[in-house]
């Protein structure tokens, strides 16, 4: 049973299936991200599609306006001029003349602005061109006088005309200076005018108030378009702002650096003529967080797993360290008896005369089982360690070692340290390398080579085990003190994570296999600190 490889199964299948569980979630959120993103884009394209038709309708009625206010001041320019000429043929009617043909041509030409003639203290004398007037005071008179006889009616008439054009001299002096005509014998009057295109001049103007208010909110509801991201709309030749909504651009009038324009994304768009506009924008704050959150999230969750796991695995850890303890004592516990039992049973045959030699080796292995039973007994203690000649610790192990392994194996014990010490526990040390050399003789399958080598190096002491037994791939390396970890097909799979811990923990000192070539070498080293 290898159960190190069964978890590791296990891993890789839940790390597999999480892996896909992120893309797919990375894949559906990058989705919607896209389809927002390129929803904002084309808001983008349809603010500056409307940017470019309220260009154009401004620019045509702005074409249309000044063809207009050019017609109404021609006007305006003839009203004056055929008033003038009016004025200078009553100058011309007051004097003897002997031909009044052009006076009779001027005065048939006659100029349609309204016009009150009045004497030099600007009393009314006659009026021209004012039937609005007189309807409307007609109107007025027939509306409130309705069973008024005609005599009354035009008393009140006139006196209402006379009224009203005295009103009207201040107002329409404010238009235009009246003109002075010399009359004959040096008599003077004034003619005052009003022109013709007035009411149409201040429609005109209404209307383009009406306009510029229009195109202003038009403005303002393009600017103000709360599901607008930040965009400047400027032409690609003058590099002058056409529109934006970002108000650090809104008191610029020349020309934008490119350093201020958003570096994000731009779109080209076909002002006619030529000419092209370059729109640049940033996406929306929460497009970027959205793009980034599932990376957050990913993160956090796992970080949350990450320390869910550490604590549960601190526990498990715990409870498994307690488990073995218990296990480990009571199998102490139980292998006291029989080893008491062997103890007697050896003392018996020796006192029958059996064969020294035989109960001699009998006692090593009643020695070794006391020493496996002393092991398991002192695990889940502190162990104590002893200033020790790591020498003799080492080769005791490899002379025990030596008589029980096949002798088709070369087995060797080289030192190159002896008087030098470490701190060590003796019973614990000797079962690490009993742990490794067995491994070694499975490695080799009971024929072949193994060395057991300890050797100074600096301040530290190296206990080097190679055997060239069939070795440990190289994806392995840093598996094989794993618990679990095995290439037999029987057995837990502990021996070598618990020669770590003891070296690790215990020792404080270090233990990995520094090379491993199939046939060759494999090499374990056990590193301790001199004393």
């Amino acid at each position: 049973m290898n159960l190190y490889h069964k978890k590791q199964r296990w891993k890789i299948a839940l790390l597999g299936a999480a892996i896909l569980l992120v893309v797919a979630s990375i894949w559906f959120s990058y989705r919607i991200v896209n389809k927002v993103q390129q929803r904002e884009v084309e808001r983008i394209e349809q603010w500056a599609e409307s940017v470019k038709r309220k260009s154009e309708l401004v620019n045509l009625t702005n074409r249309a306006f000044e063809e207009l206010t050019a017609a109404l001041s021609e006007i305006q320019i003839r009203d004056f001029k055929t008033v003038e000429m009016w004025a200078l043929a009553i100058e011309e009617a007051n004097r003897p003349l002997d031909d009044y043909s052009f006076v009779v041509r001027i005065l048939g030409e006659v100029s349609t602005a309204p016009m009150i003639v009045t004497d030099m203290n600007e009393n009314v004398v006659s009026s021209y061109n004012v039937s609005a007037l007189d309807t409307a005071i007609s109107r007025f008179i027939r509306t409130t006088f309705p069973t008024a006889n005609r005599a009354f009616r035009d008393s009140v008439f006139t006196v209402a005309k006379a009224d009203s054009l005295e009103s009207y001299l201040p107002v329409w002096r404010k238009n235009h200076q009246p003109i002075e005509m010399d009359l004959y014998r040096s008599e003077k009057q004034k003619v005052f005018y009003f022109d013709s295109v007035f009411f149409k001049n201040e429609k005109l103007a209404e209307l383009r108030n009406s306009r510029d208010s229009l195109v202003d909110a038009f403005s303002n509801e393009l600017v103000n378009n709360e599901f607008l991201v930040p965009v400047v709309f400027i032409h690609s030749d003058t590099r002058r702002i056409i529109s934006t909504n970002m108000p650090e651009f809104d008191s610029l009038t020349g020309p934008v650096p490119d350093a201020r324009l958003p570096q994000s994304d731009s779109i080209v768009v076909d002002l006619g003529g030529n000419s092209k506009g370059i729109i640049y924008f940033e996406h929306s704050p929460e497009l970027i967080q959205m793009k980034y959150f599932p990376f957050v999230q990913f993160f956090m969750i796992g970080l949350f797993i990450l320390i869910a796991y550490l604590v549960f695995s601190t526990f498990r850890k715990a409870e498994q360290d307690q488990v073995w303890v218990g296990m480990a004592k009571e199998t102490a516990h139980q292998l006291g008896t029989p080893i008491s039992s062997l103890m007697a049973w050896n003392e018996l045959l020796a006192a029958q005369g059996v064969d020294k030699s035989i109960t001699s080796e009998i006692e090593k292995d009643i020695d070794r089982l006391n020493t496996v039973t002393n092991r398991f007994s002192k695990i889940g203690s502190d162990a104590v360690l002893e200033s020790i000649e790591l020498a003799g610790i080492v080769g005791k192990a490899c002379d025990y070692l030596r008589r029980r392994i096949s002798s088709k194996i070369e087995f060797t014990f080289v030192s190159e340290a002896d008087g030098l010490h470490a701190m060590v526990n003796p019973a614990l040390l000797e079962w690490v390398i009993e742990n490794i050399v067995k491994n070694a003789v499975d490695a080799t399958e009971g024929a072949g080579k193994i060395q057991v080598r300890v050797h100074p190096f600096e301040d530290e002491l190296w206990i080097d085990i190679t055997d060239n037994g069939k070795g440990i791939p190289a994806n392995k390396l840093k598996t094989v003190f794993q618990p679990g970890y095995t290439t037999k097909k029987r057995g837990w799979g502990l021996g070598l994570s618990l020669a770590k811990r003891i070296v690790d923990d215990f020792h404080k000192g270090k233990i990995a296999v520094i090379k491993s070539e199939p046939g060759i070498a494999t090499t374990f080293r056990i590193t301790l600190k001199q004393v």
